[in-house]
């Protein structure tokens, strides 16, 4: 069939089990069109989407500085190998390093897992001539599905069936600073961890945690890693999560949100530590490539021109008090956690009815951790559209305890 052929979901489903490996468990909608908040399927329904490309969609579906980048950069040039220079990468690296705290320098890649995986490499390239080479992560932290991100990830669901994992992991508490100083040892290079946790359930770090291992790591000469791939460019109200609590890490990994849903993943490190990463020891092929750095360059345009970060903000304190007035009748709201749009609503129950519940009503939204509603809307979401998903959530939350 011609690929400008139009299907209905039915169809598209039928195909898909036929040709497409069924490593995802999907829902039963074919979706065909977005436009900021909102996506149509094949037969013209639409959703409000709180949760917009997995947490890629920071500026919701198709925002319009990102479009038109790029459609002008890929009837420029499209790909050349990073034998070469482009201004696109080169200005792209400046930006990130410029809202960094630290001067940091780039490497670009296509994913989080990617950037998770380089970001491991150079830690143990810094700590090779001292013999260090082990990394501590923390429990319930989600870090990507390459080996090595994979083994830092520190949840055994995720390995089932593909040990062993890699050699020199080790796993702490989320939290607790004493359990992460006594996994750290000799041969211990990094520490690596998401400043808030997002597939772990929203989980914010406790006060003082950050900044003790900040010291701890300067204390046993180690590298201090945040995972920011779900946290970063203004997700929660700063480019970078981790400047909330004041604390600057050695290296910091993002992807999802960087190319407002384009594909793209980096790693931003400390020059002295970026300087370990020489020709020939790493490197990605589409990594930088000029589309994907115009869409990052015109990513951040956006939430800089419209004032994003404030916005995201204000848009996690409305979540907020909706959740708030929701937990005070509702029982089965056990706890409410929002740092600018990471938002995580944690159930008493098991959170797929509520998701299929929201999906008939025309709302997407995400279940982790089985008990968590994880929401990661735009951060330009209108306060009506806040309004009318809360009250589908508020209804189907009551209906399911009344149930």
């Amino acid at each position: 069939m011609p690929a400008t052929d139009t299907y209905s979901s039915d169809q598209i489903i039928a195909l898909a089990k036929k040709y497409v490996i069924g490593n995802y468990t999907r829902y039963p909608v074919c979706l065909v069109r977005g436009e900021g908040s909102w996506v149509w399927d094949a037969e013209g329904n639409r959703y409000l989407d709180f949760f917009p490309g997995w947490g890629c969609g920071i500026l919701g579906h198709c925002p319009p500085r990102v479009v038109d980048a790029v459609r002008d950069q890929v009837a420029t040039l499209i790909h050349v190998p990073n034998t070469w220079y482009t201004e696109p990468q080169v200005l792209l690296a400046r930006a990130l390093s410029d809202r960094t705290d630290f001067g940091g320098m780039c490497f670009f890649c296509n994913s989080g897992t990617e950037a998770v995986e380089a970001a491991i490499k150079l830690a143990r390239l810094n700590g090779k001539a001292k013999g260090r080479y082990k990394i501590v992560t923390m429990t319930g932290g989600f870090h990507g599905r390459t080996m090595g991100a994979l083994t830092a990830t520190a949840q055994p669901k995720y390995h089932a069936g593909v040990e062993p994992m890699l050699p020199g992991f080790t796993y702490a508490p989320f939290g607790d600073l004493d359990a992460v100083a006594k996994a750290v040892d000799g041969e211990t290079a990094a520490i690596l961890l998401e400043p808030i946790q997002g597939e772990g359930g929203v989980n914010l770090p406790p006060a003082g945690f950050l900044d003790g291992l900040r010291q701890l790591c300067d204390a046993n000469g180690l590298l201090l890693i945040f995972d920011e791939v779900q946290t970063g460019l203004g997700r929660t109200g700063k480019w970078y999560a981790h400047q909330h609590w004041g604390v600057r890490p050695d290296i910091l990994t993002l992807a999802k949100a960087l190319a407002g849903g384009v594909a793209m993943g980096g790693v931003v490190a400390k020059p002295e530590v970026a300087e370990k990463l020489k020709p020939g020891t790493h490197a990605a092929t589409f990594g930088g490539n000029p589309l994907a750095a115009r869409a990052a360059l015109a990513t951040i345009e956006t939430i800089e021109q419209e004032g994003l970060l404030d916005r995201a903000v204000q848009v996690g304190e409305k979540f907020r008090a909706r959740f708030a007035a929701l937990k005070a009748k509702c029982p089965l709201v056990l706890d409410v956690r929002v740092k600018g749009t990471m938002i995580g609503v944690e159930l008493a129950v098991d959170g797929a009815a509520a998701v299929q519940a929201c999906l008939q009503k025309g709302l997407l939204v995400n279940c982790t951790h089985q008990t968590v509603i994880r929401l990661l809307p735009a951060v330009n979401i209108s306060d009506e559209q806040v309004d009318e998903g809360c009250d589908i959530l508020d209804d189907v939350l009551m209906n399911l305890r009344e149930g």
